[in-house]
């Protein structure tokens, strides 16, 4: 008899408890937000489709916080010659955002990078002969600027005054 009158009294005080925590701690993003980054910035058609279905349903996943915000191919063509590139883009910024937020960016630039080709290999397949061609073309291109470039432009804007200072110490 005593067991069922328990069960709802400790139900009862888990939930007024949950209900009195502070905001800061309710809020707080899910413990499997690492978990739910990885899935959606892998290489794979499957990753790229979860990320772009949780993108279209943002609110569902508004308690993880996450950066969804992107400048597309930033000062890179969206749609070089025709090519739609722009979504690839859009979950490269994502990655970028996300993991540089998490303090986890170095670890993850590879993949990230090598996720970013694939979905313009993806984008590429479409096509035939030698507009296949040019499709590959611009992808590598694409590919070879973030993997060279991602970083250190990564490393610059977090760096670019503390860069400015020992450059004019290096200058005198």
């Amino acid at each position: 008899m005593r067991r069922r009158l328990y069960a709802p009294l400790l139900t009862a005080a888990l939930a007024l408890s949950a209900a009195l925590l502070p905001m800061s701690e309710a809020s707080a993003a899910p413990a499997d937000k690492p978990q739910v980054l990885s899935s959606w910035t892998q290489t794979g058609a499957t990753s790229y489709n979860a990320f772009f279905a949780a993108r279209a349903n943002q609110s569902a996943w508004s308690t993880y916080g996450f950066d969804w915000s992107t400048d597309y191919c930033t000062t890179s063509p969206d749609n070089p010659f025709g090519f739609p590139f722009q979504n690839a883009c859009v979950r490269h910024d994502f990655g970028y955002r996300n993991y540089k937020a998490a303090g986890t960016f170095s670890s993850n630039k590879e993949r990230l990078d090598d996720a970013f080709y694939a979905d313009l290999k993806r984008v590429c397949s479409a096509y035939s002969g030698i507009k296949k061609g040019s499709c590959d073309a611009a992808a590598w291109t694409y590919y070879q600027a973030v993997d060279k470039l991602g970083y250190t432009a990564v490393v610059d804007a977090k760096n670019s005054s503390s860069a400015a200072l020992t450059w004019s110490g290096r200058s005198k």
